[in-house]
């Protein structure tokens, strides 16, 4: 993806003392196809910015965390880059590195009254003012399923109703096919911590799952949404250990696995994959118990106050709230578009389904893991409860960990 900002730096505007610089972390698969999408739209509009990007590779966000707040900490942000929304944004709002841009770009594209009330409250990052311009949404709480696998086990899917549900259902899977009933990877903690957030989402309902991020745990709820991943663990791949995300999914692809739990962008690999099509091959249910909510993860752009280019930064960031910035974006990603005034007939027929769904819940909830519910500090602290349980599945360790790492 680094190899973008060469073909992009090239286009030069008169007046701008410097280029716009973005960071992000898309640097392979649907990401840099998103984010090629979007600068591609956004040159058409605007020929006279120069855009320069650089993806940062490795460990997810990880790396492009660090070097972020390593060069905010020197005085040298960039004009924007690749960032969770909500409380991710902690640090940057306690710092006073985010500037107020309710007027200068949500008032533009007719943001502020087309986009959906979740993105809306995460772009704000906990202040009063919006510091930030959500491109996409994720939904977390998706269960993919290979039809054919679960049609030999005599399982029906949409008639789960329950986390507990889904246990019966691996059971019956591991009893009547060849098939591993529930591919999960362990070798990376961020499955499992977003399967126990799903869990207890559908286990114990919404008012548990916001107590917990909001530093009231029930430790009842926390305790039976880990016996739950726990009873789930006996399911998963034998190698759950050492494969990654990538291999557990191409499991449901190749018929070996029955079941994964994932975000949405599982669905970009599927729907790359000839003779794998959506409602013949795959499909998916809101994760059983949860289908009252769209478990949100999002990833924004903010606006740093100290910015290098403010007036190029803000028209970039008015574009990024524009219809035809988040068909672009969206349609590679594999997400939805925050804004509730897009076309749906833009997208192909999960994502429409996925907007369908978005429309008909109940709650927005924000994902523990991927930082729009927690700030970074508490999250690592989840996070490391989490890491400790897998393998040897304490759960009353991780119980008082977990309630612990909130409270």
């Amino acid at each position: 993806m680094a190899g973008l900002s060469g073909c992009l730096s090239g286009l030069t505007g008169g007046d701008s003392p410097e280029p716009l610089e973005l960071l992000h972390a898309w640097s392979g698969g649907d990401g840099a196809a998103a984010i090629e999408a979007l600068f591609e739209g956004f040159q058409e509009q605007h020929p006279d910015i120069e855009l320069t990007s650089e993806g940062i590779e490795g460990a997810a966000t990880q790396n492009l965390g660090q070097v972020i707040n390593e060069r905010i900490r020197n005085d040298n942000p960039p004009a924007t880059w690749q960032n969770w929304p909500g409380q991710a944004l902690t640090p940057f709002v306690e710092a006073d590195a985010l500037g107020d841009i309710t007027d200068s770009v949500w008032s533009e594209n007719e943001m502020e009254s087309a986009y959906r009330e979740g993105p809306k409250e995460q772009a704000k990052g906990g202040t009063d003012n919006y510091v930030s311009v959500p491109i996409n949404i994720h939904r977390i709480n998706n269960l993919f399923y290979n039809t054919s696998v679960v049609e030999e086990a005599g399982v029906d899917p949409t008639s789960l109703s329950s986390p507990s549900d889904v246990v019966d259902a691996c059971a019956t899977i591991a009893s009547e096919t060849d098939a591993v009933p529930f591919a999960h990877q362990t070798n990376g903690l961020w499955s499992t911590a977003q399967l126990w957030a799903t869990v207890l989402l559908a286990d114990s309902g919404h008012g548990a799952y916001q107590s917990f991020y909001e530093g009231n745990p029930d430790r009842e709820a926390v305790v039976s949404a880990l016996e739950i991943v726990a009873d789930l663990s006996e399911y998963y791949p034998d190698d759950a250990s050492s494969i990654a995300f990538t291999d557990a999914n191409n499991m449901v692809m190749n018929g070996e696995a029955a079941f994964i739990h994932q975000g949405d962008w599982a669905a970009g690999a599927y729907r790359n994959t000839d003779g794998f099509e959506y409602g013949e091959h795959w499909s998916y249910v809101p994760f059983p118990g949860s289908e009252h909510s769209y478990q949100l993860n999002m990833d924004a752009f903010p606006y740093p106050s100290d910015n290098p280019t403010p007036d190029e930064t803000q028209t970039f960031l008015q574009y990024c709230g524009s219809k035809d910035a988040q068909i672009r974006f969206n349609r590679a990603k594999g997400s939805i578009p925050p804004r509730g005034d897009v076309d749906p007939s833009e997208f192909p027929q999960f994502q429409q389904d996925q907007i369908e769904d978005f429309g008909n819940v109940d709650h927005q909830p924000p994902s523990i893991h991927h930082g729009l519910a927690l700030p970074p500090a508490t999250k690592t602290s989840v996070d490391e409860a989490i890491g400790a349980f897998i393998g040897n599945y304490d759960v009353e360790t991780a119980a008082d960990e977990l309630v612990s790492a909130v409270q």
